[in-house]
């Protein structure tokens, strides 16, 4: 096992985790509705930053996927760097989601109500509710982690690590499903 990377202070902890994932809560529901800057010129299409999304999705599914076969090698320090490097790109991924949505607006399924329809509405439902709890239970994992607490991480871990592996593959198929029915805003 790994020597722990900070203090254990769980009243502290629990308060600075619930407050990010609030705040990281609110901001993307007012920014994403936050309409003034939908239509502006950038001199590219915006729409690029949700191909960026989805291919950050894809990197985080294999990366997370990756760490899930590092530790059940033994491979503390790889696991440790591949589940730090997720939340990294996950939090990237977070600046650029909110900076498409700013910038670009809702876009409509536009296919017919077959089943590729339902199919995507039962996606992207199941994906913007399970993304939408997820942020608290994968800064909850990492903080065990970090602290040491091994059996509570693994414990959190089992249930973390499937809901972020959904979120991000979810991502990737809300993107190909939905990015056929952009409109370039260049």
């Amino acid at each position: 096992m790994l020597i722990p990377a900070i203090k254990q202070n769980d009243k502290q902890a629990k308060l600075l985790i619930w407050t990010v994932s609030f705040v990281v809560f609110a901001a993307v529901v007012f920014l994403t509705n936050f309409k003034p800057l939908q239509g502006l010129d950038l001199g590219f299409n915006v729409h690029l930053l949700a191909l960026f999304n989805a291919i950050i999705n894809a990197t985080v599914s294999v990366l997370l996927v990756w760490a899930l076969l590092a530790i059940k090698n033994k491979q503390y320090i790889m696991h440790k760097r591949l589940m730090l490097a997720a939340i990294v790109l996950s939090s990237l991924f977070l600046v650029s989601y909110i900076g498409h949505h700013l910038l670009s607006g809702e876009t409509k399924y536009g296919g017919e109500h077959n089943g590729l329809y339902y199919f995507y509405l039962f996606i992207l439902i199941t994906h913007i509710f399970l993304a939408t709890v997820i942020l608290p239970f994968i800064l909850f994992t990492a903080y065990r982690a970090l602290t040491g607490e091994y059996e509570k991480h693994k414990e959190l871990a089992k249930y973390t690590w499937p809901l972020w592996l959904y979120v991000s593959i979810t991502g990737v198929l809300v993107y190909l499903l939905i990015s056929p029915y952009y409109v370039p805003h260049i």
